[in-house]
């Protein structure tokens, strides 16, 4: 009996000791620490740079003022936030050659994490609406997507955001940690730290599950019934042209939601083994770097009006240093 009560003590003088995890997919890269450092950074610059001139354009121009942009200035937005959480810290973990990452540091990155990701969800979700209504009753679609509606979707989408991170992340981090601090990951998600504790985690396993149920799958189903109907919609337009052109504003959608929920699919509810860690690492980089890159790519070129858009502002910009080229040439 005193033995057994000293390895409990033990135990728990070691689970006691976790300060950091150590994120192995940094280690990896590390071994082409200057070309993968440069991709990174380039992959950074980019997503800042295209989810900013989508926000920029949004505002500036009073025509893209409806719901379906709204919902977009908001997805960029988030895209946004996804690189900041995760990207810095891998550049930083590159350049020190260390995928170290202190307990607190990884809980907050878990919680902004979550938080972007269900936000995402709802996002895509209330953008498959807006498209529902505006193809299927488009008679009526100032009545039902109106600002005050399209406002209560976003507001609905960062709270339920924020509540689900909370409710997550709260349980996660009373759990213990007495084996292994390794993740093979790049960043700090909930699923790989609850496989690494050693304490009854079947509460978080519940929140898990009901989480990705609640907002991923539930959406996922809802985007699915909606372009259902879309399509039948669509289908029964007699001109080809019309056809053709509808589907078109729904295209850049559906791109982003083949992206994003392909790899949550592959990621959470494909059945998974130990040897499938390191291309879970692989396929995570899909939805939190790669589709925030091309968020901006996707919906610039898929989509007219804010191509248009953006190419009239970049005249308007030429046009004003043209003039005051000039001004300073007769003026001279």
């Amino acid at each position: 009996m005193v033995h057994i009560l000293h390895d409990k003590s033990i135990k728990s003088h070691n689970q006691s000791q976790v300060t950091e995890f150590i994120l192995l997919g940094i280690a990896y890269v590390s071994h082409w620490k200057s070309l993968i450092f440069i991709v990174f950074l380039a992959v950074f610059l980019m997503t800042v740079i295209g989810n900013s001139v989508i926000i920029l354009v949004v505002r500036l121009n009073i025509s893209l003022h409806t719901p379906m942009y709204v919902f977009l200035t908001n997805l960029s937005f988030l895209e946004l936030c996804y690189t900041s959480i995760t990207i810095p810290n891998i550049l930083s973990g590159i350049i020190s050659q260390s995928g170290a990452i202190s307990f607190s540091g990884c809980i907050v990155q878990v919680y902004l994490f979550t938080s972007c990701a269900t936000t995402e969800c709802i996002l895509l979700a209330a953008m498959a609406c807006d498209r529902y209504v505006a193809i299927c009753r488009p008679l009526r679609y100032t009545v039902i997507i109106n600002r005050m509606v399209c406002a209560y979707l976003v507001m609905f989408a960062w709270l339920s955001g924020v509540l689900n991170s909370t409710i997550n992340t709260v349980v996660t981090s009373k759990l213990n940690f007495c084996g292994s601090n390794s993740i093979e990951r790049l960043y700090c998600e909930v699923q790989p730290l609850i496989r690494l504790s050693c304490s009854d985690t079947h509460l978080s396993d519940i929140l898990a599950t009901v989480s990705a149920a609640v907002f991923g799958v539930s959406c996922l189903i809802f985007i699915l019934t909606s372009y259902l109907f879309i399509l039948v919609a669509i289908m029964k337009m007699r001109s080809r042209s019309s056809r053709h052109k509808t589907f078109s504003t729904c295209t850049s959608h559906i791109t982003v939601v083949i992206l994003y929920f392909g790899a949550l699919i592959f990621m959470y509810l494909l059945p998974t083994d130990g040897s499938s860690e390191k291309m879970d690492s692989a396929v995570s980089m899909i939805y939190s770097t790669v589709t925030p890159l091309l968020n901006p790519i996707i919906y610039s070129l898929r989509n007219h009006q804010v191509l248009g858009a953006v190419k009239n502002m970049m005249r308007f910009r030429c046009s004003l240093k043209s003039s005051h080229t000039c001004r300073g040439g007769h003026t001279a």
